[in-house]
């Protein structure tokens, strides 16, 4: 018998402020116009990623939740389009391993190198921007696209704290996050060179 469990998992002794921060959209635009297919990367949170209207004005068709026990609703565009949800789940704290981390920047890498059209029986899609989240948008995604960031834009970003710092100050995050433990798999992954061309 099938049961209506919850779509999230999330905490309840979140701060204040960031409760406040969490119910609003957080879209940021990290990388535009990059790969063959001239994606635009995005950093943002939950809300965003269930926002289709915040979605259909920033050109997003695939989002890529790195957060678990958190599954975001199917959406539509208003145009028909169906946005495609990618996730690999890590928690914001320990026990992730660094080859999970390392395989969300490879993830990442596919999908703004890559488009597949589908199939006939496939729901309606259209090339179009990435949204990466977890639940707020201030430690799961900001690692994984800091180390994304160092490991494939090495011209722009020469290593993964210089891509960090571009981050903090885009989404305007204290030095406290990442939290601690992402920025000690980070470290991991750095210092086990499970990406290519990493420096730290």
């Amino acid at each position: 018998m099938k049961t209506n469990k919850p779509r999230h998992g999330l905490p309840t002794d979140v701060d204040a402020v960031e409760a406040v921060e969490d119910a609003q959209i957080v879209l940021l635009p990290v990388i535009e116009g990059f790969g063959p297919y001239k994606k635009t990367l995005y950093l943002g949170n939950l809300t965003a990623a269930e926002d289709a209207g915040a979605l259909k004005a920033a050109n997003i068709t695939e989002s890529f939740n790195v957060s678990i026990n958190i599954f975001p609703q199917d959406l539509a565009l208003d145009d028909g389009t169906e946005i495609r949800r990618y996730q690999i789940g890590m928690i914001d704290g320990p026990g992730n391993s660094p080859y999970l981390l390392a395989g969300a920047v490879m993830t990442l890498q596919g999908l703004l190198h890559g488009y597949i059209k589908g199939k006939p029986h496939y729901p309606p899609h259209r090339c179009g921007n990435i949204l990466v989240h977890c639940r707020g948008g201030r430690s799961r995604s900001v690692t994984v696209l800091a180390l994304w960031m160092a490991a494939f834009c090495p011209e722009r970003f020469a290593s993964y704290e210089a891509a960090l710092e571009h981050i903090r100050q885009l989404r305007d995050l204290p030095q406290t996050y990442p939290l601690p433990d992402m920025m000690a798999l980070a470290d991991h992954v750095i210092s086990e060179k499970l990406l290519p061309g990493l420096l730290s």
